[in-house]
């Protein structure tokens, strides 16, 4: 990992869920950990909790706690205006491209591709009219294809992507544009919001619409909270995506996950900033909708077959997988057991590193939940047609441990958003959903031959430590 400290006059703020052990522990971030703070990381925390970064231990320590998750940069003002060119791929669809053109305000040069539409003079008379810039490409490519090729008719080295059903007001790039005073910073990304008709799938999509990333800040990387962003809408340094070879052109889907994940790989940074968000136009129909979340779903085959590792579709941790699998095949007393065992091999991970073990039993009962919730998902993604067989065989107990997998996720997910659809609709919407994904994930995998995106992974470490012996500001 590099040393490369956050630049001075940046400022972080904590995660929601960083907690403070002690004045030298730290729980947070993601992966889960314990991070332990030096007398010298102590001090560095200090000058953070006052203001900006000024000196090189603070600016260290920034970087060290926003690569982890425990806390997100605050990037400072901008001096001047970015210089940066706005890129809209598009094939067919005049309409939106003009709503989408219409809404930008004309602070930076646009570019538009139009990737083979079989209308490209309507494409041609709505990029005029607003003043863009035109390139034509004669056979389609997809979207990769057509960033690419825009990449090659830019000269700043700052570029914003934008579909051309999106809707983006307001100065959005040039906000996002702030947090390239980090060097490292290769890519970032705004909140993706859903706009769709008053229909039913319309309002689940707003309800629970997949471009819709949330709320919270984060890292985006491989095996973290949120481990991709969409290109729906994208800010990204030219020369760093250029230096990974641009956008896989072979995929049609999944494509922005890919080259996020070639940008961690060779060191950048790409994060996700919800406080600038964009307008998303979202299918009106349910027709449209699962047939794209089968769509994206088929992109989890190639993803898993480049990169080796980054794709687990369900992560169990023994104590609380045992825990789970034994309520659900009503045996209480390995339950019990199970749950024992979570409780004592955290116990143990904590004195072991001299962390206090308060709220352990707590902390486990969490776990042993997310596991339950995981694994509910996971079975009505990958395995619903064994799902409908158990629920219509006999046995009332069998019934209700498959129908808690079933609608468990759904109404938790629910019950702690309340949107603005009753939980019946939502709950048959989210399952559709699933479903529909997962019969394109199956698709990819009989297409590629690979089993790697459905299987689940053990994890054996419960909880990451950093050692006693470490150094440095942190």
């Amino acid at each position: 990992m590099t040393t490369t400290p956050l630049p001075p006059g940046f400022r972080v703020v904590l995660d929601a869920d960083t907690k403070r052990l002690r004045d030298d522990l730290w729980f947070g971030g993601s992966p889960a950990r314990v991070l332990r703070l030096t007398p010298a990381g102590r001090k560095a925390w200090r000058e953070l909790a006052r203001g900006p970064i000024v000196s090189a231990a603070a600016g260290a320590l920034a970087r060290r706690l926003t690569d982890a998750g425990l806390a997100h940069p605050v990037p400072p003002e901008a001096a001047a205006p970015p210089e940066l060119t706005v890129v809209i791929p598009v094939l067919d669809r005049p309409g939106p491209l003009a709503r989408c053109l219409a809404a930008l305000d004309g602070r930076h040069p646009v570019v538009v591709v139009d990737d083979g539409s079989g209308d490209p003079a309507a494409i041609a008379a709505v990029a005029g009219a607003h003043g863009a810039k035109l390139v034509r490409r004669d056979v389609n490519g997809g979207p990769g294809a057509a960033r690419n090729t825009a990449l090659a008719h830019v000269s700043t080295e700052l570029v914003a992507f934008v579909d051309s059903d999106c809707t983006a007001g307001g100065d959005w790039a040039g906000r996002l544009a702030a947090h390239f005073a980090d060097p490292l910073l290769a890519a970032i990304a705004p909140r993706v919001r859903a706009s769709a008709p008053d229909t039913a799938a319309g309002r689940y999509t707003k309800a629970a619409g997949g471009l819709d990333l949330g709320d919270r800040p984060a890292r985006v990387a491989p095996r973290t909270r949120m481990s991709y962003v969409p290109t729906a809408a994208l800010v990204v340094r030219r020369s760093a995506v250029r230096g990974v070879g641009g956008f896989d052109e072979q995929l049609r889907v999944g494509e922005d996950v890919d080259l996020g994940w070639r940008l961690h790989a060779a060191g950048h940074r790409v994060r996700y900033a919800p406080d600038v968000h964009v307008d998303h136009q979202e299918p009106t129909t349910w027709r449209e909708l699962l047939s794209r979340r089968a769509r994206y779903g088929t992109s989890a085959a190639p993803l898993a077959r480049r990169h080796p590792g980054n794709l687990a579709p369900l992560v169990l941790h023994p104590w609380p997988a045992l825990t789970v699998a034994a309520v659900l095949a009503r045996r209480p007393v390995i339950a019990a057991g199970g749950f024992a065992g979570a409780v004592l091999s955290m116990l143990k991970t904590l004195r072991a590193h001299d962390i206090p073990a308060e709220g352990v039993v707590r902390a486990m009962g969490t776990a042993v939940h997310q596991t339950w919730l995981g694994t509910g998902r996971y079975t009505t993604q990958f395995a619903a047609p064994v799902v409908a067989a158990l629920l219509v065989r006999p046995g009332w107990g069998r019934r209700a441990a498959v129908a808690s997998l079933l609608l468990g996720p759904p109404l938790t997910r629910w019950f702690g958003d309340r949107p603005g659809l009753d939980p019946v609709r939502y709950t048959a919407g989210a399952l559709a959903d699933d479903i529909a994904y997962g019969t394109g994930v199956w698709a990819g995998c009989l297409t590629h031959r690979t089993l790697g995106p459905v299987l689940p992974e053990i994890a054996w470490r419960p909880l990451r430590v950093d050692s006693k012996e470490k150094r440095g500001p942190a």
